[in-house]
């Protein structure tokens, strides 16, 4: 982590650079508020400021020229988002002023914040854990309601109580093996393995481990792959969920020669939607690598929604496709069957594929806690694998201390979930993915 030193001031842009009404900029280290006061017009104000409150005034740069009108709301130490004193300022939201006002902050000797390195001072000031920080950047990067809640919940300390009270339980049955190492036989009452304890803790941690394919669908987003031959209706239909003239739509066959693929939700699903190139025979080279590419595409999708039209023949049946009758206003046929000319059918395909899509989730997503995080998952599976090492170890009446190490390996894989066990290579990949100004 030699990136993220801690014994300065930093700032950063948390909003976007565009141009808007408002802008904010945060500031945290310890001293930044009277380090700040130096290119404010009201200092004493600012000094003598409570924490949690906002102060008016103006910044000024370097040489005394006014650069904005600001409010700045003071955090004393240990109350802002870092738990370091902090300051965040609200300004007009222009880019030249914004740019100005970085370029101030800079001449006052404070440093450009790195990627994340605002929550990683949380991390540190035990403000959170790491699931509540990775939960952080699954918040902003949310594109459904659902997924979105999800990781509210998670930053709210769902998934750190839980994994909290499962440590507790582990710890337990480790503190009942190590009295027993501790002690010869004769010293203690006969011995009975907590089997019982550590088959709960597994079933729980199973449970938790199972939500993955929950918080991936609603994190990630699923790949639905829009097929079927030239000219019937797929770029028509792309451009209806859609909401937006994305693929050109001509009567003349072959005109989408390469996919083309966008963001969307359907039914509260996020989903990378494809539009492809139409399956037939063809002698044209760049039809055909087209084609291709479409068949690639089908093998890794998620759904494939496979579009026909009158006197086409069904395909097989399978778990990844959900067959679609298209240009229902010319004929239309049992099953699903949709108009993109009149919309009629879209409303049952769209709940049709949200259905397919959770078809195979451990439950509905209702759930609060969710595991999102590829990390976080492994991590479980890691523990789970060395509780049942253990166990199987137990079983063929291994001596205990053998045992105990085992599942002390599963002890310090649950601790790097929240970091209460973690490297500095594995802060830095975490926290190095975050926008700037997190």
């Amino acid at each position: 982590m030699q990136k993220y030193q801690t014994d300065d001031t930093i700032f950063a842009l948390a909003t976007g650079w565009i141009r808007s009404a408002l802008a904010i900029v945060r500031i945290s280290g310890d001293g930044c508020i009277a380090l700040f006061s130096r290119a404010f017009s009201r200092p004493e104000a600012l000094l003598k400021a409570k924490g949690s409150t906002i102060v008016h005034g103006f910044l000024k740069d370097g040489r005394g020229q006014t650069i904005d009108e600001v409010v700045v709301s003071v955090y004393r130490d240990g109350h802002g988002y870092t738990g370091e004193e902090a300051l965040e300022l609200t300004s007009h939201g222009s880019p030249i002023v914004i740019r100005r006002i970085l370029a101030a902050l800079g001449s006052l000797g404070m440093r450009q914040a790195e990627r994340g390195e605002f929550t990683y001072r949380a991390f540190l000031h035990q403000k959170m854990d790491l699931t509540q920080a990775e939960a952080v950047e699954e918040l902003v990067d949310s594109v459904s309601e659902q997924g979105q809640q999800m990781a509210l919940d998670r930053l709210c300390g769902s998934l750190k109580a839980r994994l909290l009270s499962l440590r507790e339980a582990y710890l337990s049955v480790m503190a009942a093996i190590e009295v027993q190492l501790d002690y010869s036989e004769d010293e203690l009452d006969a011995f009975v393995f907590p089997q019982k304890q550590l088959d709960d803790i597994l079933t729980e941690l199973h449970n938790l481990s199972a939500t993955y394919q929950v918080g991936r669908l609603y994190g990630n987003g699923a790949k639905v792959v829009l097929a079927g031959r030239t000219n019937v209706g797929k770029s028509s239909l792309f451009n209806l969920l859609l909401k937006e003239q994305r693929s050109i739509v001509s009567p003349t066959p072959g005109t989408t020669r390469d996919y083309i693929e966008e963001n969307c939700v359907i039914d509260d699903v996020p989903v990378r939607l494809f539009d492809t190139a139409g399956l037939r025979e063809s002698s044209d080279a760049i039809e055909k690598e087209g084609i291709g590419r479409t068949r690639n595409l089908m093998k890794d999708a998620d759904l494939v929604i496979y579009l026909l039209e009158d006197g086409d023949a069904v395909p097989p049946s399978d778990d990844r496709t959900l067959v679609v009758w298209s240009k229902s206003d010319v004929k239309r046929h049992e099953g699903l069957s949709v108009s993109s000319l009149t919309g009629e059918g879209i409303p049952q395909l769209l709940q049709a594929i949200g259905t397919k899509l959770r078809s195979d989730l451990p439950h509905d997503g209702a759930e609060d806690i969710v595991v999102q995080s590829e990390r976080q998952h492994a991590l479980l599976e890691e523990t789970i694998a060395d509780i049942r090492s253990a166990l199987e170890l137990e079983a063929e009446k291994v001596p205990l201390d053998i045992i105990s190490a085992t599942l002390q390996e599963g002890l310090r894989s649950l601790g790097e979930i929240t970091g209460e066990v973690t490297s500095e290579d594995i802060l830095d990949k975490i926290f190095s993915g975050f926008c700037v100004g997190k």
